[in-house]
Order: C-alpha cells, then structure tokens, then sequence
C-alpha cells in the first residue's frame, strides 16, 4: 500500500474541503485506516497538485475507452478483460523518449517503497441505528434480525457497522459488542454472557421459534403468525399473542386452529383477539366457498322477486 492517497476534492471523498483539515467520507476514511495508509486530498481548484494523474487520465481515454467504445460486449467480465488487456498493453510500452515503460518503472523505483496489503480485503461499512431492546438486543432492520449487546445498554440507542460478513455494534463511539452476521431473518444472535439473569428466560423466545412451531402445524399458521410478528414494531410484542393463538392447538384441536387462521388471513387482521373470537363463535366451520347467503327480511315495502315475474 502506498503511504499517502491524494483524491480529488469530490464529494464521494471529501465531505466538507478546507485548507487545513477537510473532512474525509467516512467510507474512504475505513478504506485508509484498513490498509493503514492516509488521505491526503488536494487542494480545490488546484489541478497541479496531481497534474501527473491528470495527464495520465487523457492518455488512458485515448488509448482505452476511444479503443473500445464502438465494441460491443456481452458480459462484464469480457468488457473487464479487454480493459486489463490495453492497460497491460499501456504499461508496457516505452515512454516518449525513454529506454523504459512505466512498468518497468514501478518495479525499479516504487515497487520497493510499498508496504505489504493486509491479509484480509477491505469491506464497505453499511450504518444503521437502534436502540437496544429489553431483551438485550438490537435489530439490523436490513436483514431483520437481533443481535446481542450487554445488558446495561438496554434502552440505550446503538450504532451499528455491518459488512458482509460482520456485525459491529457501539455506543458513545465505543465498541459494545461485534457477531457474525447471520442473513436469516427472525433469528437473533446471542452472547450468552451479554444477558443479565433476569434476562435468560427471553433467550428461549425468538421469532424464528414461534414461525418454526406455527409451520409444523401449518403452512397459513405460519404465515398467520409471521404476519402477527411483522405487523408489531418490535417482534417480542407479539410473543404473547402467538403463544396464546399456538396454544390453541391443545384446546381446540390442529384442523380448527388451521381453519381458524385461514379465515383470520382471509380478513388481514392480525391479534389474538381475532382468532379467539373466530373459535368462540364457531367461525372455523363455516366453508370458505358455501358463505351463507343473507335472506332479505320480510317488510311491506319489500316487493321480492315474485312481483317482476
């Protein structure tokens, strides 16, 4: 890696410019720390500062994208290759005036002044922010799932930095906690030494538990219970209701508890309330294709079909 970066002053990485101390983008600013070099942008409207790379941006459109801009190409891959070929070509052939290409350049004057790259590539940070539920965890809205913090940051809000591969979580600038990210939704991702005591018991409920349980009854259990889950801001609001609608299954039976909840979706309301009034009034034994028909009721003013025969 080199020892400085010299950008332009474009917004993608220079938020704020100033003479002295310009503000870097956050993800140019990860980007340098990662390979632990610095960004060192230039100064505006002062093109000379890198009048190298700008001389040498024309001589690339000339000798690439002019190249290349009447072909057509069927793939990215194919477009890639191409442009690796003519910048290959590029390097390797001997400047104005010189014995030497710039290849070989770089392996005899700058090659050696390189530090070595990092073991692992830099991955682009993706923000979010949460404030950390009772249960001791906060949710990346991004794949709806929990991930877990300390407890005594609970109703603290949290800032979370998520790769493709990592979940890091921090409060006041600080590091809290850091998990794998897991992409399956409705699970949460849990440090059992986060949990204060008191605590424990809510690591033995998740959404992911209630769906899983409500999907070996039924497929529309499972999607009645997903929707219960989706419809609350947060998901352990709706534990409560769908362990009482699950709970149904003992004391009416798997087919009622089924119909139940494909006549409650056939309405799109979502609470407990709704499959419970449903049972009560024997709802679930009504056939979805025979709705009984709703007899006009008898009255003077009502002269019936027989009249317009």
């Amino acid at each position: 890696t080199p020892a400085a970066i010299v950008p332009d002053n474009l917004k993608s990485a220079v938020i704020k410019s100033s003479r002295f101390e310009p503000t870097i983008n956050e993800t140019l600013a990860d980007l340098a720390e990662h390979y632990e070099t610095t960004i060192l942008p230039a100064r505006a409207y002062r093109p000379r500062d890198k009048s190298l790379v700008e001389g040498a941006v024309k001589i690339l459109y000339r000798r690439i994208y002019v190249t290349i801009k009447e072909t057509k190409f069927f793939s990215l891959e194919e477009l890639n290759q191409q442009i690796w070929d003519l910048l290959d070509s590029h390097n390797n052939r001997k400047l104005t005036g010189r014995p030497y290409s710039r290849f070989e350049l770089f392996l005899e004057d700058e090659k050696e002044k390189l530090r070595p790259l990092p073991q692992d590539r830099f991955e682009i940070k993706y923000q979010s922010f949460a404030t950390v539920m009772q249960n001791g965890h906060v949710q990346l809205s991004q794949d709806k799932n929990y991930y877990s913090v300390p407890y005594q940051y609970v109703k603290k809000k949290a800032k979370l930095l998520y790769t493709k591969s990592t979940v890091e979580i921090y409060y006041k600038y600080n590091r809290i906690a850091v998990h794998p990210r897991n992409y399956k939704p409705y699970v949460y991702t849990t440090t059992p030494e986060h949990l204060a005591s008191t605590h424990q018991f809510v690591a033995q409920w998740s959404a992911a538990r209630f769906i899983e349980w409500a999907n070996n009854i039924d497929e529309s259990v499972g999607e009645y219970i997903m929707q219960i889950i989706e419809s609350r801001n947060h998901p352990e609001q709706a534990y409560k209701s769908c362990l009482g609608i699950l709970n149904f299954e003992k004391k009416v039976g798997r087919q009622r508890l089924i119909n139940a909840c494909r006549r409650a979706l056939d309405f799109k309301i979502y609470n407990f309330k709704t499959i419970q009034n449903i049972l009560e009034n024997n709802l679930d034994h009504i056939d979805f294709d025979q709705e009984p028909e709703q007899e006009l009721p008898d009255h003077s003013n009502i002269r019936g079909k027989h009249y317009y025969n």
